[in-house]
């Protein structure tokens, strides 16, 4: 199996090269409105944002940012597949203007935006970033009235084009069979209230030296990845900065394309692509070193699980995890087109493949 991936510096407004109903799952994380730090990059792309900064009217400011982004969201209804899925990792923003504290629910304005362009609004993933010390406050600290609750969490909204994704043909039901999450995975995985993801820096684009919280960890798009696609889905991010979700794609055994207007970052890019390999073989290999501590639990607490799996011969919970197989990044190699080719192990990883029914304790960390 080989993917291919598509870094493109280019202003993510314009993806045009991308043709319509050929993308099965967007994975990104725009620029947050009403967040300091990005004003001169909304100002850039509109006249509009500088002139209501400039007049310091808040709303105004908080509207105008959004309308940058909103001919994105266009963009990725019409490239999305019917049936596929946007995962926008978005935060609300706190901001004094005029000497005035206010909330701007950035989630709110794209959900509605995302709606308006046809989208439908599945229910969204609360992400805890836990990014704040527990004991710092805010406002006039012990006294009442004047304090506020500190935002440490933000949305993961999730998105549907259409109905729910067919899968028409025995190639298209085997590869999504293979795709298949564990028992334990969906579990967690599918809880509206992420703990357990902590924040990543990302370099800015504009000053080298800085860097900003918000970034989303790989494991964020990962997770997002094995749960919106099948292996060899083509996987779309429009704000791709560092290339998180490209490099989570390229692990996990999907084709993708990310837009960066940002020329700086493709050295960035490009170290990430070419760890995104080893990133694959460890988060393989924790995934599957995961699921066999749990089936020794399990089979502890209550008993023999009732399946196994035809690839690894191990015990999984239900009929539906029986042909999961991952498989393990090789090689990447560079080109001009494509720029990046990704090529995977076929068969299941040798060290898990035994027979488990003495079920012996899980294998040593690592890859």
């Amino acid at each position: 199996m080989e993917t291919t991936h598509h870094p493109v510096i280019s202003d993510c407004r314009a993806m045009d090269i991308v043709q319509d109903n050929s993308i099965d799952l967007v994975v990104t994380s725009p620029p947050y409105p009403m967040i300091q730090m990005w004003d001169d990059l909304f100002s850039d792309l509109s006249p509009e944002v500088h002139a209501c900064l400039k007049a310091q009217d808040g709303l105004a400011v908080f509207e105008a940012m959004h309308q940058v982004l909103d001919p994105v969201w266009k963009e990725c209804f019409r490239v999305l597949k019917p049936g596929g899925f946007a995962c926008i990792n978005i935060g609300d923003a706190t901001r004094t203007v005029k000497e005035r504290f206010a909330l701007y629910a950035n989630h709110a304005r794209l959900l509605n935006a995302a709606l308006s362009e046809g989208f439908a609004a599945l229910p969204c993933i609360l992400w805890r970033k836990q990014t704040n010390a527990p004991n710092k406050y805010m406002g006039s600290g012990m006294l009442p009235a004047g304090a506020y609750v500190t935002l440490e969490h933000e949305y993961i909204l999730i998105l549907r084009k259409g109905g729910k994704r067919k899968f028409n043909t025995p190639k298209e039901r085997a590869r999504r069979q293979a795709s298949a999450m564990f028992w334990e995975e969906r579990n967690q995985w599918f809880s509206d209230i992420w703990t357990d993801l902590k924040g990543s820096s990302q370099r800015l684009r504009h000053t080298a030296d800085r860097k900003r919280s918000g970034a989303f960890p790989m494991e964020l798009a990962a997770r997002l990845i094995n749960m919106y696609s099948l292996k060899e889905d083509r996987v779309l991010d429009p704000f791709l900065g560092t290339g998180t979700t490209m490099a989570a794609a390229m692990a996990l055994g999907r084709h993708s394309i990310g837009f960066e207007r940002d020329p700086g970052l493709a050295p960035v890019i490009a170290s990430l692509a070419e760890a995104s390999v080893a990133a694959g073989k460890e988060m393989i290999h924790q995934r599957l070193t995961r699921h066999i501590a749990f089936v020794l639990e399990r089979t502890r607490t209550r008993g023999p699980l009732k399946y196994r799996n035809s690839h690894y011969g191990f015990p999984v919970m239900t009929n539906q995890e029986k042909n999961l197989l991952l498989n393990t990044p090789l090689h990447i190699a560079r080109s001009e087109d494509p720029p990046y080719t990704v090529t995977y192990d076929p068969a299941p990883q040798a060290g898990f493949c035994r027979d488990w029914e003495s079920l012996p304790d899980p294998p040593e960390p690592g890859p």
